[in-house]
């Protein structure tokens, strides 16, 4: 069964770059038709799907982080990691990846997560 573990810093200065790695065991990142999603939730609000990254490389990002995001792989290590720049209290929130097909992330999948706080 499909594994996957965040890490990364747990506290992050305002105005820097949030960067969180995902290792995925027993499945391959390439594998066909997966896709490789970051979701998060901020203390008191629900899930909210950040971006992903293909089996192929194409990167998706949901339209109001866009301009601060990005999502990349190392296959050989069979890892992907997000970067939030500039990132602001509203960044504040438990962070997960999750694999995903083509109707949505598999929920079945999502660990404990990390907490990430951006302090002032």
């Amino acid at each position: 069964q499909v594994q996957l573990q965040e890490s990364g810093p747990g506290l992050v200065q305002a105005s820097q770059t949030l960067s969180l790695t995902c290792s995925v065991s027993e499945a391959s990142i390439t594998k066909n038709y997966y896709y490789w999603s970051w979701i998060r939730q901020p203390p008191g609000k629900g899930l909210e799907w950040v971006g992903a990254i293909s089996y192929s490389g194409t990167t998706y990002y949901i339209p109001s982080l866009k301009s601060r995001t990005s999502i990349s792989r190392d296959t050989s290590k069979n890892q992907f990691t997000l970067q939030l720049s500039s990132v602001t209290s509203e960044d504040t929130a438990r962070y997960y990846c999750v694999p995903q097909v083509n109707y949505g992330w598999l929920d079945e999948y999502r660990g404990q997560g990390t907490q990430v706080t951006v302090s002032s």
